[in-house]
């Protein structure tokens, strides 16, 4: 809920409410505001929990796509486009298109699996450009 609040703000808020309050009102504001809290807590667990009795077994098939959303809000952009794009194969980004089977291939000839690096295909040492296709640049 306030993953954007740091510690720093947090001191501030908890300084400003010295300031405003004063050292009197000061306990009696933080547990009023422990319990309202506490409070709001327990009306949306309450509110859940009737949705929950009410709808039954359907309530699982809505929480599906809200469950997706959240995986696609913590993919990084490149992994979103590898996976819903490019269907997880990954070599745009990586560079190995040696391998790579050719569209509309069967993926029963290549074992439905990704394509892997050309194993004759040594790594770049210290010093060594690297092949640059006029085509592509």
């Amino acid at each position: 809920m306030f993953s954007n609040i740091g510690w720093g703000e947090i001191f501030i808020l908890m300084v400003a409410a010295l300031v405003i309050l004063g050292p009197e009102r000061l306990p009696g504001a933080m547990t009023w505001t422990a319990r309202a809290l506490r409070q709001a807590r327990e009306y949306v667990s309450g509110a859940s929990k009737q949705i929950r009795e009410e709808i039954g077994p359907e309530f699982d098939e809505f929480r599906k796509p809200i469950a997706e959303l959240q995986n696609l809000r913590n993919m990084s952009p490149r992994s979103a486009i590898t996976k819903h794009l490019l269907d997880g194969d990954d070599s745009i980004f990586t560079g190995n298109f040696d391998d790579k089977p050719a569209p509309g291939a069967d993926k029963k000839a290549n074992g439905g699996s990704k394509p892997h690096m050309n194993p004759e295909r040594s790594p770049l040492t210290p010093n060594e450009t690297p092949p640059i296709d006029t085509d592509a640049t």
